[in-house]
């Protein structure tokens, strides 16, 4: 696979709950790359949530945060990164991380998005989807992110187990 031969970064992004985190690990393990999540990443370099962090330094730090780590690791090879679900909506995260990297958006169908986080503590703590109706908050996220995720390859994850959407992955870099 030429992509291993070049240790080429494979970047994941897309909507949270859609698998960028689990098809990562997997795709990370097949490749013989490193994995690295960049939420996970700031969050233990902080010693804290993404939800702290943004209700003690607010949006714009955390930003910068991310655009720090899209820079450190797009000089860097070997990887399957899993970004934030707004991390490559920033047009210099996406140039940091185009630049050694191949990038994949995946994508769900709202409802399944709903489903796989809806169990998650963690996930439904999230500013974003606090409240009484995070179906419609899903929904209008994803209409407002839509464009800018279209301008990556598509990998649909709705009805496929992580190892399917896996091998797609792998079919794609081969």
């Amino acid at each position: 696979m030429s992509v291993t031969r070049q240790k080429q970064n494979i970047v994941l992004t897309g909507f949270m709950g859609t698998g960028k985190t689990t098809v990562g690990r997997l795709l990370a393990e097949a490749l013989g790359f490193d994995f690295v999540d960049t939420d996970g990443v700031i969050e233990a370099r902080n010693g804290r949530s993404i939800t702290t962090i943004f209700s003690e330094q607010g949006e714009a730090a955390f930003r910068q945060m991310e655009r720090d780590l899209a820079q450190e690791l797009g000089q860097k090879e070997g990887l399957v990164i899993s970004t934030g679900g707004r991390m490559m909506l920033d047009p210099e995260n996406v140039q940091a991380l185009a630049a050694n990297g191949r990038i994949f958006c995946l994508v769900a169908a709202p409802e399944n998005i709903l489903l796989r986080v809806q169990n998650d503590e963690k996930v439904m703590e999230r500013p974003l989807l606090k409240g009484s109706n995070p179906m419609a908050k899903i929904i209008a996220l994803l209409q407002e992110r839509w464009e800018q995720y279209q301008q990556f390859p598509q990998i649909m994850t709705d009805n496929k187990t992580p190892e399917e959407v896996l091998q797609t992955i792998v079919d794609v870099l081969i």
